[in-house]
């Protein structure tokens, strides 16, 4: 079982969406957090309608602050966006997802984004599938 970390600036788009769909791909299989670099007050409202569409409901869910603890407990820490302000851990599987952050876009945008988003994560899981 891998756990994998998603982290992204604020911890209320990219990040929290990776990880609700790797959870529902990986079902069980491996494990999933996400955390932000400056974490915002809440996910996006935008956010919250797209996976809302996918059955998913993000309403509840709380932006992290991304923490040496979060970064050592993951085998593999995917990054969206956050630069250099995400740590980095030797002997961590470094990846990094070059997604466009859903902040202000329309609904039709963020759908694309939770589509590319689902298409990355199915292909993760199957990778650490046949590690």
């Amino acid at each position: 079982m891998a756990r994998v970390l998603f982290v992204c600036t604020q911890n209320a788009g990219r990040s929290q969406m990776s990880q609700a769909l790797f959870e529902q791909v990986a079902n069980g299989r491996h494990q999933s957090r996400s955390a932000g670099t400056r974490p915002a007050e809440h996910v996006h409202p935008v956010v919250v309608d797209a996976m809302r569409e996918q059955g998913i409901d993000l309403s509840e869910r709380q932006p992290r602050k991304l923490t040496d603890e979060l970064a050592e407990w993951a085998d593999v820490v995917v990054t969206m966006g956050c630069g250099d302000e995400c740590p980095y851990i030797p002997g961590k599987t470094y990846i990094d997802w070059d997604l466009t952050d859903p902040d202000g876009k329309s609904l039709g945008d963020v759908r694309a984004i939770r589509d590319d988003i689902n298409t990355r994560v199915k292909q993760l899981a199957n990778d650490l599938d046949d590690r």
